[in-house]
């Protein structure tokens, strides 16, 4: 069944893009948290444990001539918002020069307006079912809630849905239906991460989604989305999982992947696709 649709999914990505895959390794974005290491929901999947690597935009400014991007994200309050507004004058100060991505979770138009001047791309996590977005993130949303955000903010920008597969603990619940969602919408291209145990979270001990299982995901994206841009993220977890995960999403028709394993290049050449090799989050250029 997997290798039948991974077929027809190769099949649609070959009648559509040039033969390359995109091999992108970040190291010229510099992830950066308005609000340190805080966050107000404590996610089950997360609990905040991603943001204590990211820069505050004091540290950023260090950075700034050393880096060609930015990653502008940070913790949500309670109602899903980064409040992107409340270092709007120091991202101004290391903007210039600079591309940036911003993570705003469920801001309002008014905020959308004021960061405008100052974005290149908008990442937006996108989830496709109700029990899900509760259990997940504790808050009172609705999947219409995630339709209303995407299409104000689609309004301002060129904005980018992220899939998380297996976000329900590691279990594939929301996917499907956040797809055929943004089907009808429409986008300009997806990123999908993986849902990754994280120590100290409450699904630290949920296992992820099945290789196989994700592949399915990615290979039924590529014949819903024929001509859309797709790119695998940088979260996903390592080790033989990635080595197999990545190799399944280039059979899948995926155009990018962020630090693709070994072996999925080799598959990739095998496959006819040259390497081009980029230094910037996946989302800038896809």
């Amino acid at each position: 069944m997997l290798k039948h649709l991974l077929q027809k999914a190769w099949e649609v990505r070959k009648a559509n893009f040039p033969p390359k895959l995109y091999a992108d390794y970040p190291f010229r974005t510099l992830p950066v948290s308005v609000t340190g290491k805080y966050c107000a929901l404590n996610c089950a999947h997360c609990g905040g444990y991603y943001l204590a690597s990211m820069k505050t935009v004091e540290e950023a400014r260090r950075y700034a001539g050393l880096v060609s991007s930015f990653l502008i994200s940070g913790g949500c309050d309670r109602t899903g918002r980064v409040p992107v507004l409340t270092k709007l004058e120091e991202i101004k100060a290391i903007a210039p020069g600079h591309r940036l991505n911003w993570h705003v979770g469920f801001i309002t138009e008014e905020e959308a307006s004021a960061i405008a001047p100052y974005v290149s791309v908008i990442s937006f996590d996108f989830v496709g079912d109700d029990e899900v977005i509760t259990r997940v993130y504790g808050l009172e949303k609705t999947v219409h809630d995630y339709l209303e955000t995407y299409r104000m903010l689609r309004k301002h920008f060129r904005v980018i849905p992220h899939i998380t597969i297996g976000l329900d603990g590691g279990k594939v619940k929301h996917e499907r239906r956040a797809l055929e969602l943004l089907a009808g919408e429409g986008v300009e291209g997806l990123v999908f991460i993986v849902f990754t145990p994280t120590p100290g979270t409450a699904y630290a001990s949920c296992p992820p989604p099945s290789t196989e299982e994700v592949a399915s995901i990615l290979a039924e994206a590529r014949l819903l989305f024929p001509t859309v841009p797709m790119a695998l993220g940088c979260m996903r977890p390592h080790g033989n999982y990635r080595k197999e995960l990545d190799t399944l999403a280039v059979m899948a028709g995926v155009n990018r992947i962020v630090s693709p394993a070994r072996e999925a290049m080799e598959k990739a050449v095998e496959l006819g696709l040259s390497i081009e090799e980029t230094s910037e989050c996946c989302v800038l250029d896809l």
